[in-house]
């Protein structure tokens, strides 16, 4: 059974940096496709960045390009979130989440495997 368990939110002004964690247990397959989502209040939840493990490519949103990095520690089961000059659209709660198979960038949404989610928020 796989399980995901996300840590390091926080609250920030703008500006500010925050990391994210997940980690994993449970997991078996060498390749698949890794990442995080978020879900503001009152709006769909989306990809910001996904990671093939096993591959190493990465995706980014746009609006987190250049900001956010995505990142994968094999040998702990990790999967981390750096977010620089975060912004206050950037308040959500983000989610770590896992499936088999390629990511597949915006579109890429895992049936099987999500975290609980750690709250971000960046006030102005």
């Amino acid at each position: 059974q796989v399980e995901l368990v996300e840590s390091g939110g926080g609250s920030v002004h703008t500006g500010g940096s925050l990391r994210l964690s997940c980690a994993a247990s449970g997991v078996t397959a060498r390749r698949y496709c890794m990442g995080w989502f978020r879900q503001a209040p009152g709006k769909e939840r989306e990809v910001v960045a996904t990671i093939y493990v096993g591959g190493g490519s990465t995706y980014y949103a746009d609006s987190v390009k250049g900001r956010f990095t995505i990142s994968q520690d094999n040998a702990k089961n990790r999967l981390s979130l750096q977010m620089n000059n975060l912004k206050p659209d950037d308040t959500a709660m983000y989610y770590c989440a896992a499936d088999g198979g390629f990511c597949t960038g915006r579109s890429w949404y895992p049936r099987n495997y999500w975290g609980q989610g750690t709250q971000v928020t960046v006030s102005s």
